[in-house]
């Protein structure tokens, strides 16, 4: 900072103008100057304004003989503690939002058809392992539209583009798709809990979808695999 207010000054000592500016046009003149690039450059970062803000802060509460070289450790120590819970809170929510995705529906390239997967739910369900019975149930629904020419096979696709592509042509399920996509992902990618209300409703979803027509009118989605 040092160096950019002397380069300041000299800038003034050189320029002599013939008479004294006005307070209104000397200020326009800093203003000129200090709004140049070098002066920004030499601007402190949000960490040292932060810290400098902390420092007056103690000050006012210590008297002027505080300064901050003979800053006790328990202090440093707190701000710190701070600084992280701070960054914690604000930051870290916006970190998971982004890495937040949906589970994809198969693991592999299996060809196995929907009855297989319906198969492996029941057997699940039948020993009271519902987070399988869930999974399977959903892959299951996914497969039948699969085997049935309503959405095209695709590798890598994830329960949310399912449950949105489905959702486009059994719109009055759309809802309780999406309610299946984040059961699956609760399961598959957050490791959650799931009871046998849960493979219930998506086995009703199944049983629901396998017996309704779908609804291609005026749709022209990736994925679909509309009828031509």
């Amino acid at each position: 900072m040092i160096p950019a207010f002397a380069s300041f000054a000299c800038l003034f000592a050189a320029f002599e103008p013939p008479v004294d500016p006005d307070r209104e046009e000397a200020q326009r003149w800093a203003v000129e100057e200090l709004s140049k690039p070098k002066y920004a450059s030499a601007k402190p970062s949000w960490i040292e304004e932060l810290w400098n803000q902390f420092v007056e802060w103690l000050r006012s509460l210590n008297g002027d003989s505080f300064s901050a070289p003979n800053m006790a450790v328990p202090v440093i120590g707190a701000l710190a503690v701070v600084l992280i819970v701070v960054a914690v809170i604000v930051v870290r929510p916006r970190l998971n939002a982004r890495k937040k995705k949906s589970a994809e529906v198969f693991d592999d390239a299996s060809s196995e058809n929907a009855e297989a997967f319906r198969a492996r739910a029941s057997a699940a369900a039948g020993r009271g392992d519902w987070e399988t019975a869930v999974v399977e149930q959903f892959r299951a629904v996914v497969r039948s539209a699969e085997d049935r020419a309503i959405i095209d096979a695709q590798a890598g696709r994830t329960a949310d583009e399912a449950a949105a592509q489905l959702g486009r042509v059994f719109t009055a399920a759309s809802s309780r798709l999406e309610h299946a996509a984040r059961l699956f992902d609760g399961v598959k990618y957050g490791k959650a809990a799931a009871t046998s209300s849960d493979h219930a409703v998506v086995l009703a979803l199944d049983t629901e979808l396998s017996a309704t027509k779908p609804d291609f009118a005026g749709q022209a989605v990736a994925g679909l695999a509309v009828p031509r």
